[in-house]
């Protein structure tokens, strides 16, 4: 079977990618509307953003609705990345990784998306019992068939308990193992952004030795090193920050010299401090792709124009310099 990676698929070197999530699922229920997300995509296009990132459980299904209906008339333009294995229950999520599963939810997700194929198919999250093996040669089936042209995979084990000495994506990297003996892993998806930096020590350096994508999720640390967001302004109660330990109002004051440092770098390029934090990502390698999530066709656009920003020496030094992020679940 042919491997195909992110670069196979045509997506640009030094490119930023659109999360489409908070577009109906997980941030400010009250902010969430259909024709304001649909002008973000557009815009995010008409920029030159070609993934547009998604999920089955987003929603759950109505973001993968809204990225189809974006997409009329535009699929030659986008790179669509979708994922499996998630389901939504009674006030919980359970993974599910029965090949016979896996088959449905990709015609389902064919279906939303209206298209025939899909660019890169994800798992969520491995299903604990059920052999990743097993659930990963289901999904390769897929691309003998034509319904998907490259396999990724979500990190897992993050915000995990973890043995002692036991580095942040050990458990991601054995599943990697794992699955590579049966079908060649195109991407990772895993957290990376200034704040986060954590899958700098073992998950990007095992992508970069072989040649696999790496889709940097929350590269804008779920919006606070935009600058936009006030320490104790609170979050609507579905909002997942509303629960995340660095959103508080103590840690959300106390992480501003990360935030201000990014604004100093800005104002030297006549630049944002997103687009400061995204061309950070930018740099830790061509094969690694910011995904940021926005609902908002200006921020689309801002997040967009990060591609063109080059950092400095001078700039990643102090960037390396900034304090380490507080309130963590790491």
């Amino acid at each position: 079977m042919e491997r195909r990676s992110l670069g196979a698929a045509a997506l640009a070197v030094g490119a930023v990618g659109l999360g489409c999530m908070p577009m109906s699922w997980a941030y400010s229920a009250s902010q969430q509307r259909g024709d304001r997300a649909l002008r973000a995509v557009h815009a995010a296009l008409d920029a030159g953003v070609q993934l547009l990132d998604t999920a089955d459980i987003y929603g759950p299904f109505t973001n993968e609705l809204l990225v189809g209906r974006a997409l009329k008339g535009r699929r030659s333009q986008a790179f669509v990345s979708t994922k499996c294995g998630l389901l939504v229950g009674d006030q919980h999520i359970v993974a599910n990784g029965r090949p016979g599963y896996v088959r449905r939810a990709c015609d389902a997700s064919l279906r939303r998306l209206q298209t025939d194929v899909i660019d890169l198919y994800q798992l969520h999250r491995a299903d604990p019992e059920v052999p990743v093996e097993e659930t990963w040669g289901a999904m390769a089936e897929l691309v003998t068939v034509g319904k998907v042209r490259a396999l990724g995979l979500c990190a897992v084990g993050a915000r995990a308990s973890r043995r002692p000495g036991a580095r942040m994506y050990d458990e991601t990297i054995r599943q990697l193992e794992r699955v590579q003996q049966v079908f060649p892993v195109s991407a990772v998806q895993a957290e990376l952004s200034v704040w986060s930096p954590e899958a700098l020590e073992s998950l990007l350096p095992w992508c970069s030795a072989r040649g696999v994508g790496l889709l940097a999720a929350m590269p804008l640390g779920n919006g606070y090193l935009t600058g936009t967001l006030t320490p104790g302004q609170g979050f609507e109660p579905e909002d997942l920050r509303a629960r995340h330990p660095r959103f508080t109002a103590e840690m959300m004051a106390a992480n501003q010299p990360v935030v201000l440092g990014l604004r100093r770098i800005a104002e030297r390029h006549g630049a944002t401090a997103a687009q400061v934090a995204l061309a950070w990502v930018l740099r830790q390698g061509s094969h690694v792709v910011p995904v940021p999530g926005t609902k908002r066709e200006r921020w689309a656009v801002e997040n967009a124009g990060a591609a063109g920003l080059t950092l400095t020496a001078q700039d990643l030094v102090e960037i390396a310099r900034l304090p380490a992020a507080r309130g963590s679940w790491y």
